[in-house]
């Protein structure tokens, strides 16, 4: 099974074994949003235990 190429660019696991990603909504039309809102999108995140099996699926990780 190949790895999702556009899935290795965007996600990252952790020691732990968490996946870390980016937030949307960062890329252009920034000046309506806060100077707040834009600090705490460019922070990563982890992905959510709903989609993390279809991430993991997409990076040929896990079972």
């Amino acid at each position: 099974m190949k790895t999702n190429s556009s899935a290795k660019k965007r996600f990252k696991l952790t020691a732990s074994g968490k996946i870390k990603r980016k937030h949307a909504f960062k890329r252009h039309i920034l000046t309506k949003k806060t100077t707040v809102q834009k600090r705490r999108l460019g922070n990563s995140a982890i992905v959510s235990t709903a989609d993390e099996g279809n991430v993991k699926r997409m990076l040929c990780i896990g079972k």
